[in-house]
């Protein structure tokens, strides 16, 4: 049993490492990887395994637009590639890296174009040249991640896309309570008058975006100070907070165009609920048009895009199947220290099916 001095040396050691001058309670470097090709906005890595894939296929994880890549590998049992290299699963993430004003151009169609279609054929190569062959790339997106992967297999019906997993992925964004306050003033003084300062800005800033995901969850950020004390012994509990702080920490931007479209066509009009996007006057994305099995992960308890605005997936996407991880928060359905329990299982039964 530890005496109290023992006791008292670990909060003054916990204390220090979550301080602003400490180096934090846990160092986590993320798991090995080789790094496939290094294009803007298209980075393709191969988590590395110590022992030969099992499963025939190969996974690439589709981060949303402006997140961090790591929402996939959070810290140790809060990765769901680790999950995945240990149920024998090759797998892949595409990393979209920083956007800058530069990238002000960028919309939905430079990833269901080009970014997600190059990587998936990237990957299947890279799978055959390991001497596995596969009759497509199961795909498993969070959040926009699900969006963008959703959109991709609509509009390219012919890719090699095996399977489509969403994980807190809206689709209805009428049962989004946090946006409908952003929808009102849309209507109510136009959609340029609304996007004119993102418009500016040539999207949103990263400094915003971070601040905007924080604000999503108020209780987190208003106790956050209260629960660092109650846990001050608990060196687990503080190192779960600091790797969802140093996520949110790393968020990009979103680029001009996209959030646009965003704020249009999901937020605005609705059309992922409608089963129709309009990327433009002459170009229509119809969800009908997917061909691979879809199953969509969601949870009552997201704050940010909760199960009926996720579960309208099933009602869109043709033979698509929802599936419940109630208790998890957003970011929890990939990342959470529960997500091994409530959410990868679902993922896992979905994956291993004839």
């Amino acid at each position: 049993m530890p005496t109290a001095t023992d006791l008292l040396s670990t909060a003054a050691r916990n204390a220090w490492a979550i301080s602003p001058l400490g180096e934090g309670v846990e160092q986590y470097d993320g798991l090995l990887a080789t790094v496939l090709s290094d294009a803007p906005h298209r980075r393709l890595v191969r988590y590395d395994r110590s022992t030969t894939a099992r499963a025939t296929r190969p996974v690439l994880l589709v981060p949303p637009l402006a997140v961090s890549a790591r929402c996939f590998d959070l810290r140790p049992g809060q990765s769901l590639a680790g999950h995945l290299l240990e149920a024998g699963r090759a797998t892949y993430l595409v990393d979209y890296g920083r956007i800058t004003f530069a990238d002000r151009g960028m919309g939905f169609e430079a990833w269901i174009d080009d970014i997600l279609p190059t990587a998936i054929h990237a990957v299947l190569a890279d799978h055959a040249a390991g001497g596995d062959q596969a009759g497509g790339v199961d795909l498993v997106g969070w959040s926009l991640g699900g969006t963008m992967s959703l959109l991709t297999a609509a509009a390219h019906p012919d890719l090699p896309i095996a399977s489509l997993t969403a994980f807190g992925t809206p689709i209805d964004y009428t049962q989004i309570p946090a946006i409908q306050p952003l929808v009102v003033a849309d209507r109510l003084l136009g959609t340029r008058a609304v996007t004119a300062p993102t418009a500016a800005l040539g999207g949103v800033p990263r400094h915003l975006v971070r601040a905007s995901y924080r604000a999503m969850a108020p209780k987190r950020e208003l106790t956050k100070a209260v629960h660092l004390a109650r846990n001050i012994l608990d060196t687990e509990a503080l190192a779960r907070t600091s790797a969802i702080d140093d996520f949110i920490a790393e968020m990009p931007g979103y680029p001009g165009r996209a959030y646009h479209q965003i704020h249009t066509r999901l937020m605005v009009r609705n059309e992922l609920a409608s089963g129709t996007v309009r990327l433009s006057r002459k170009r229509e994305v119809r969800l009908a048009d997917v061909r691979t099995p879809v199953l969509f992960v969601g949870s009552e308890t997201d704050n940010i895009a909760d199960g009926p605005a996720v579960r309208a997936g099933a009602d869109v996407v043709p033979g698509a199947r929802y599936a419940a991880a109630d208790g998890l928060s957003h970011l929890g359905l990939v990342a959470g220290p529960r997500a091994a329990e409530i959410s990868w299982p679902l993922l896992d039964e979905f994956l291993d099916r004839p």
